[in-house]
């Protein structure tokens, strides 16, 4: 007989795990009483055990020393992945972090269901990294090493908007087909499918590396950013006139993944030394200060709030940045979020039409639009769902388990 496999979807900002009782999708507690997971983790300086979810993020909160880190799931298939460097007192790899919290999700899972698992189906995107098979390849290699380091002897994958397409059996009238619109952290995936027979056909699937952390990032660098001097001048260190901040920093510091590595003395300098030759040295000091006070997290946090507030509310608000310098604060507007986000419309609407073509179904053939993930509540996606099938039904998904729950019905072909 075998044994029970476990369904793990392994996001970049949430993670989940399930498994399935008498044909139905049993989620895990693997965290308190929650469906989900936070996929973060702090090592405190003072070498202790690596905190997990909720409780990273709440020693983040709390203002303990040490390292929180967040989206290493954007990583996979990067050089970075392998790169030891001092975290928690030691040096490791973010592959050893990846295993560690895999573990964590495995022990939790077993100890909730009361047994042990030795295989694994775990969610992955279409694509981890748009248009590089190699990288892409070497991505899941690094998930795979990892899945078994934590202790898991079959892995096996299922793309992630298929594993969500598994939970619309019976939702449909029969024959209809449907888009999967899945927007997560870091990636966007599609898949069209066509309910037959009470089987969930795919007939194609396609993604881009393009998520949450993504609109995090382009938010943060038009609303906040300027207030720590990005778009600023330095005066020269010879002769006259000034040139513009560098804007790496900025783009560094508003990127979830890399955040934790900016926290050096190297960067410590190099920030001293734009303070020095700043003609505002207000927002430059508060570009010290975030990085001095390692803050760059509590900005991240602090800028995903303004835009799911500037998205849900529709009006104006604003970015609280209190904690950088008393009274601070960024306004935000549906306005000024949209136009930040604007970028990214002609990817999402070319990767939807690109999902269409490999299925060789027309827009109007679309009965329904399921949306997944968390960033596929932003209006900008809704817009351009709209615009691509203007026909078809806009359906919610449980926006952050739809994905484990299709996982743990798909492990009955496992």
């Amino acid at each position: 007989m075998k044994s029970a496999v476990l369904a793990i979807d392994f996001g970049t900002s949430n993670s989940a795990a399930a498994v399935l009782v008498d044909g139905q999708p049993r989620r895990l507690a693997i965290e308190a009483t929650a469906d989900t997971l936070p996929t973060a983790v702090f090592f405190p300086a003072d070498r202790g055990p690596m905190r997990v979810g909720a409780a990273a993020g709440q020693a983040l909160i709390d203002g303990d020393e040490g390292r929180y880190m967040r989206a290493l799931k954007s990583i996979l298939g990067t050089s970075l992945f392998h790169e030891p460097r001092q975290i928690g007192g030691r040096r490791r790899t973010l592959s050893e972090i990846v295993t560690a919290f895999l573990r964590h999700v495995k022990h939790q899972a077993e100890a909730q269901a009361g047994m042990v698992f030795s295989r694994v189906l775990s969610g992955r995107p279409v694509h981890f990294h748009s248009a590089d098979p190699a990288r892409d390849a070497r991505a899941e290699g690094d998930l795979r090493a990892c899945y078994a380091a934590a202790g898991f002897e079959t892995v096996d994958f299922l793309f992630e908007p298929e594993a969500a397409a598994q939970t619309r059996r019976g939702q449909s009238p029969q024959g209809e087909i449907g888009l999967i619109v899945d927007i997560g952290g870091g990636t966007s995936d599609f898949s069209v499918f066509r309910e037959a027979r009470g089987r969930i056909e795919i007939l194609a699937s396609h993604g881009i590396r393009l998520g949450g952390t993504d609109f995090d990032q382009e938010v943060s660098v038009a609303h906040v950013m300027p207030l720590l001097g990005l778009g600023g001048t330095l005066r020269r260190s010879l002769g006259d006139g000034v040139l513009p901040v560098p804007n790496a920093i900025y783009r560094e510091l508003a990127t979830w993944a890399k955040i934790a590595f900016l926290y050096a003395r190297d960067t410590e300098r190099f920030v001293d030394d734009l303070l020095k030759h700043a003609t505002d040295p207000q927002a430059i000091t508060r570009l010290r200060d975030v990085i001095y006070d390692h803050l760059g997290h509590e900005l991240a946090f602090a800028v995903e709030r303004g835009k799911i507030a500037a998205n849900a509310q529709g009006v104006r608000t604003a970015i609280d940045l209190a904690f950088v310098e008393r009274g601070l604060r960024a306004p935000i507007t549906a306005g000024s979020l949209n136009a930040s986000l604007a970028v990214f419309s002609p990817p999402l609407r070319a990767a939807m039409y690109e999902t269409l073509v490999q299925a060789e179904v027309s827009p109007g053939q679309i009965g329904s639009v399921i949306l997944v993930g968390g960033s596929s509540l932003m209006g900008l996606v809704r817009r351009e769902v709209q615009m691509v099938c203007p026909t078809a039904r806009l359906e919610h998904a449980d926006a952050f388990t739809a994905v484990v729950d299709g996982l743990a019905l798909a492990t009955a072909e496992h």
